[in-house]
C-alpha cells in the first residue's frame, strides 16, 4: 500500500510541477478570467432579457451584462483548464510513455493527472467564482462553483484527451477552441433562449450552463444537470483514458523487450531458501 502511495504522490508531484512550469496559463489565469468577464459585464446593456431555464421550465429575466458575463466566465474556465491539461499532457507524452515502459504502472499516471486536474479546476472555479461574486452577486455562489468545476472537469479530460492524440501542439489548441466556441455558442442564453433543439442536450457544457444559469438567477436545485454534465466528464475521461494507454503502449515486440531483473534476495532469504533444500532433501532420504 505504501508502495502504490508514493508512485501516485511522486507521478502527482511531477504532474504538479508541470503545470507550475506553464507560466502561460498561469498568465491566463490571473489576467484573462478578470478582464474577460468584466468586459463581459461592462459592455453589455443592463437591460433585462427573458429566458426559459430549460432545466426547471422557469421563466426568467436576468440582466443581459449579467448572463454575458456567467457565459464569460464558463467559458474562460473551461478554455483555461483545457489548455493547461493539453500542453501538460502534449509536452509530457514521452516522458510518460518511457516510464510506462520502463515499468511505472500506468494507473498510478492517469490517477496523477486526474488528481491534478481536480486540484486545477477547482482553483480555476474557485477563483472565477469570487470574480464574478465582487461584479454582481449571484443567488447561489456555492452552486455556480460546482457548475464550473464540473466544466472544467470536462475540458480538463477533452485536453488530456487531445494531448494524448494529436500530433502538433497548434493542431490540439484548434480543437479546444473550436470546441468551446460551438459548445458555448450555441447554447448562448441571449441568442438561444427561444430555441428548443434537442441538439444542445448534447453539448460539452449544456449540463453547466444550465446549472451556472439556475445558480445565478434562481434559487432551484438542478442536481439532474449536475449529473449531466458529470456523464460527460466520464464519458470525455474514458476516451482520454483509452488514448492515453495507446500513446504510451510498449510497440516492441516481446522478444525485444528489455528484461526486468528479479528482485535482489537478502541473505534471509538465501538461508530460507537454504533450509527448505536441506528439508527437501532429508524428506528424499527417508
Amino acid at each position: 500500500m505504501r508502495r502504490h502511495l508514493a508512485l501516485f504522490t511522486t507521478a502527482t508531484r511531477y504532474t504538479l510541477t508541470e503545470h507550475l512550469r506553464n507560466r502561460f496559463a498561469m498568465v491566463l489565469v490571473a489576467v484573462f478570467i478578470p478582464l474577460w468577464t468584466m468586459l463581459a459585464y461592462l459592455v453589455m446593456p443592463d437591460s433585462p432579457a427573458r429566458m426559459r431555464l430549460r432545466a426547471t421550465g422557469e421563466v426568467l429575466a436576468p440582466r443581459g451584462n449579467e448572463i454575458t458575463e456567467l457565459s464569460g466566465a464558463l467559458n474562460a474556465v473551461t478554455l483555461i483548464t483545457g489548455f493547461m491539461m493539453f500542453a501538460a499532457t502534449f509536452a509530457g507524452h514521452d516522458f510518460d510513455r518511457r516510464l510506462a515502459m520502463a515499468g511505472y504502472p500506468r494507473a498510478h499516471l492517469v490517477l496523477a493527472k486526474v488528481a491534478a486536474l481536480a486540484l486545477a479546476s477547482a482553483a480555476v472555479s474557485a477563483y472565477a467564482t469570487v470574480i464574478t461574486w465582487l461584479i454582481w452577486t449571484p443567488r447561489q455562489p456555492f452552486l455556480l462553483a460546482v457548475a464550473l468545476f464540473s466544466a472544467a472537469l470536462t475540458y480538463g479530460v477533452l485536453g488530456v484527451g487531445f494531448g494524448a492524440v494529436m500530433r502538433r501542439e497548434v493542431e490540439g489548441m484548434f480543437a479546444i477552441l473550436m470546441t468551446s466556441i460551438i459548445d458555448l455558442g450555441l447554447q448562448n442564453p441571449i441568442t438561444s433562449s427561444g430555441s428548443e433543439s434537442p441538439v444542445t442536450r448534447f453539448l460539452p457544457s449544456y449540463g453547466a450552463m444550465q446549472t451556472s444559469t439556475a445558480a445565478g438567477f434562481s434559487t432551484a436545485d438542478v442536481p439532474g444537470q449536475i449529473a449531466m454534465q458529470l456523464c460527460w466528464f466520464a464519458g470525455a475521461g474514458l476516451i482520454a483514458l483509452l488514448a492515453f494507454h495507446r500513446r504510451t503502449r510498449n510497440a516492441l515486440p516481446p522478444a525485444a523487450r528489455p528484461l526486468v531483473p528479479r528482485p535482489h534476495r537478502t541473505s534471509s532469504d538465501e538461508t530460507d531458501q537454504t533450509d527448505e533444500t536441506a528439508n527437501a532433501g532429508t524428506t528424499a532420504a527417508g
